[in-house]
């Protein structure tokens, strides 16, 4: 009896399985599509400024001497209405009669760069809530 031996060669191919691409290419292209058009729909707040240290009113008067409503926000985050030294709630209160004596004038606000950001914040909703729609921002350079 013989024995036949049979020796077979497996040939493995070292081929890597091909990822296909193109759904990955589309779906960025849809994306990029989608932010094209919906980019200019899109909407920001925008805070206009002063054209400089030569920016005046329109009566020819700095800022500073034009309003008759004036807060200021010293670095300390104490308030100051016009001339007086205010509370928050004060401020309020005054910002109310402010509005009923001078309905077209805008509040300006002078906030020390050192004084806390919430600070501002409560003046800011303090004007809103007054019933103002505007008011001027007016920070001083370093």
């Amino acid at each position: 009896m013989s024995r036949n031996r049979f020796s077979f060669s497996k040939q493995v191919s070292l081929e890597e399985p091909a990822v296909n691409l193109t759904p990955l290419i589309d779906v960025v292209f849809v994306i990029l599509i989608m932010f094209i058009v919906i980019a200019p729909l899109v909407e920001l707040d925008q805070v206009e400024l002063a054209q400089g240290p030569t920016a005046t009113a329109t009566n020819g008067q700095s800022l500073k001497d034009v309003g008759f409503i004036t807060i200021h926000v010293l670095k300390d985050n104490s308030i100051k209405f016009n001339t007086q030294f205010v509370t928050l709630s004060q401020l309020k209160t005054l910002l109310i009669q402010a509005k009923s004596k001078f309905p077209k004038e805008i509040p300006q606000i002078f906030h020390d760069k050192s004084a806390h950001f919430g600070t501002y914040q409560t003046v800011k909703n303090s004007v809103e809530e007054a019933g103002f729609s505007q008011m001027d921002i007016i920070l001083k350079p370093a």
